[in-house]
């Protein structure tokens, strides 16, 4: 069958549009490529080499620089200086004892130190950069820098090392950076990159290890172009990591510096806490160590030093060390048996010396016993009996209930290394812990804070602070992360009645300025500051009734390690609570003669925010307190001269 020509011409125009169509599209497509090869080949063609030259692209990490710590007024307490450092990458390096040998020609290496260079570098992954010696002087890192293309795999670098300006003062707070060592890689779970580079430093001890990872920050990355001998030619890109955060104290460092200043070559430990938000702004313990020495490599000698001196520099005693409170305990005793209602104000206690209970007698501190006392007497002259009465009346559960009320036995939440609970013992403590039952004697002993109890510094401020605001106050040290600052909560009340606390507080105020209080020489003489507190005296050994018979030996009689340990716990003013201050004194003998002058001497540079003047002292003891004062080493002793000045 013929097609009409019409048909013919029809079918015709439509094959036509359909190759025209095709026909562009091929076009297009062919065009599109033309323009892509030519951008390969001509605008990308060294990235695109580079890429196909496999290693001659080389990823490398830029570590972020660490946070910044700082005081509560902006006091650089942690900080980073420039450090010139030399890399080696074995891949690049290929002959690396040669490369080696080459670079100990420019700057000194140790034979051992060269050994231990290359056994740690054969240890690492072969693309990893690897630190062979830091802090070097500008002469030798222009060496290096002038020789590197002589020296493949070799990288100078500038770099940053942590830096403590203050040093010892804030060795147990701080804390310090340090190598990454295998133990650390083995108790992180999915370790950050950077932790693998070797000789890079992460936290260790204090602050800097507990907020480790706000700290450290994220890793950046550049991309460079190396050549064949592994020198790099040149960045490609570079993409920046975070900063660590900078985080702010909430301790003041002139009154930290005055309470390590003022607690000497004591081996001891001192805290200050705001009472009315829980801020620490001074956690002392003495002696301390520099924590720059273990940045830059602490030596053999230096460390044996440190471990064997028995004054125990590197424990934080504040937060760490755990003592019997002895006295200073029987604030809680007596908490305990006023909310029980046992005993009132007006309630006395005869105490003639000794107290017969089990078969066993026990001692008051004065031997001729303090005749009729009440609660308020019984705390400023110490009485002894008086608590044995209370203990076996209250029982241990209720005074272990107010005791852990007041911060005993609780590990409270600071970023610092090693807080300790305390022991703040009951009858399924012991079972659980010795497997014996509780007795009388354990509860009278506990009554005056020995035997099992067991307390830091840090929960002796706590307590203190508590009973000075009637508030379950908690301690805190950040006050702000990168410039803002944390909230405060507002510390929930107690719920001890007021006349329980009244009492007590009298109590303690009489202990200072009572004609017979323990620590009336330790009394404040500026009416706006006037002070309460407590002495306490915890035995480290035990007195026999043969000893007791001829006359208890003095503790300067005795040599040091077996002295008791004196203890003393404050605030002030009192009218209108502020700082409360707790100082522990290893072995240094009573409560009252080691401990509460330097708790009334660092209690009143936190009110005057320096030196105090000196007509707060009692007037027979300016001229005594204004040499001692005037051979403090201090970082700045202002103000001083003057008018008392108060800050509640």
């Amino acid at each position: 069958m013929r097609r009409s020509p019409k048909d013919t011409f029809e079918s015709r125009r439509t094959i036509t549009r359909r190759t025209l169509l095709l026909g562009g599209i091929q076009g297009a497509l062919v065009t599109t490529l033309a323009l892509r090869m030519r951008s390969m080949q001509l605008q990308h063609a060294d990235e695109y080499r580079l890429l196909a030259e496999g290693n001659s692209v080389k990823i490398r990490l830029i570590p972020p620089t660490r946070g910044l710590i700082y005081d509560r007024n902006g006091e650089l307490l942690a900080g980073n200086e420039q450090n010139y450092r030399v890399t080696i990458t074995r891949e690049d390096a290929k002959d690396v004892e040669g490369v080696l040998t080459e670079l100990r020609r420019l700057i000194p290496i140790g034979d051992l130190e060269a050994a231990e260079l290359l056994e740690d570098i054969r240890k690492r992954p072969p693309t990893i950069p690897i630190t062979i010696a830091d802090q070097l002087s500008w002469d030798e890192f222009s060496r290096i820098a002038i020789n590197a293309p002589a020296l493949p795999g070799i990288s100078p670098e500038v770099g940053l090392f942590r830096t403590y300006p203050h040093g010892a003062d804030f060795g147990h707070v701080i804390g310090y950076v340090g190598p990454v060592s295998d133990y650390d890689l083995s108790q992180i779970e999915n370790p950050d990159p950077l932790l693998r580079i070797p000789k890079f430093q992460l936290g260790k001890l204090g602050v800097e290890a507990k907020l480790e990872d706000d700290l450290r920050g994220q890793a950046g990355q550049r991309r460079v172009e190396v050549n064949s001998t592994g020198r790099e030619m040149r960045n490609l890109d570079r993409k920046e990591g975070n900063p660590g955060e900078n985080l702010q104290l909430t301790i003041d460092y002139r009154l930290q510096n005055f309470a390590m200043a003022r607690l000497g070559d004591e081996s001891a430990a001192a805290v200050v806490m705001d009472v009315t938000n829980g801020d620490i702004v001074a956690i002392a313990s003495a002696p301390s160590y520099d924590p720059n020495l273990f940045v830059r490599g602490i030596s053999s000698a230096d460390y044996k030093a440190l471990l064997e001196d028995d004054h125990r520099p590197l424990a934080d005693k504040a937060v760490q060390g755990l003592y019997p409170p002895g006295s200073t305990y029987k604030m809680v005793t007596a908490l305990a048996a006023m909310e029980a209602g046992i005993i009132g104000p007006q309630d006395t206690i005869y105490c003639p010396g000794h107290f017969d209970a089990a078969g066993r007698r026990f001692h008051c501190w004065k031997r001729a016993g303090h005749g009729a006392v009440s609660l308020v007497k019984s705390l400023e002259q110490s009485c002894d009996v008086f608590y044995y009465e209370l203990a076996l009346q209250v029982g241990i559960e209720k005074m272990s209930a107010m005791a852990r009320r007041l911060g005993f036995g609780t590990r409270h939440d600071l970023p610092l290394s090693a807080v300790r609970d305390g022991v703040a013992p009951d009858k399924e403590w012991k079972e659980a812990s010795y497997g014996k039952d509780w007795l009388i004697g354990d509860s009278i002993n506990a009554s005056i804070g020995q035997g099992y109890v067991l307390s830091s510094p840090l929960q002796l401020a706590v307590m203190t602070a508590r009973i000075a605001s009637g508030k379950a106050v908690n301690p805190r040290l950040i006050r702000a992360r990168d410039g803002v600052e944390l909230p405060v909560s507002d510390a929930p009340d107690m719920g001890l009645s007021d006349a329980s606390l009244e009492q007590v507080r009298k109590g303690m105020f009489s202990v200072v300025n009572a004609p017979s209080g323990t620590a009336r020489r330790a009394r404040i003489a500026e009416k706006d500051w006037l002070m309460a507190g407590k002495t306490g005296t915890s035995q480290v050994r035990n007195i026999t009734a043969a000893e007791r018979a001829r006359g208890v030996i003095s503790n300067d009689d005795l040599p040091w390690e077996r002295r008791d340990h004196a203890l003393f716990v404050c605030f002030a003013p009192y009218d209108n609570p502020r700082y409360a201050v707790s100082v522990v004194v290893e072995h240094g003998g009573g409560g009252s003669t080691a401990a509460a002058p330097i708790a009334r001497d660092v209690m009143l540079f936190a009110l005057n925010e320096g030196l105090p003047p000196l007509s707060a002292y009692p007037a027979d003891q300016r001229g005594r307190m204004r040499s001692l004062l005037d051979g403090l080493d201090l970082v700045d002793p202002a103000p001083q001269p003057g008018t008392a000045r108060s800050k509640a």
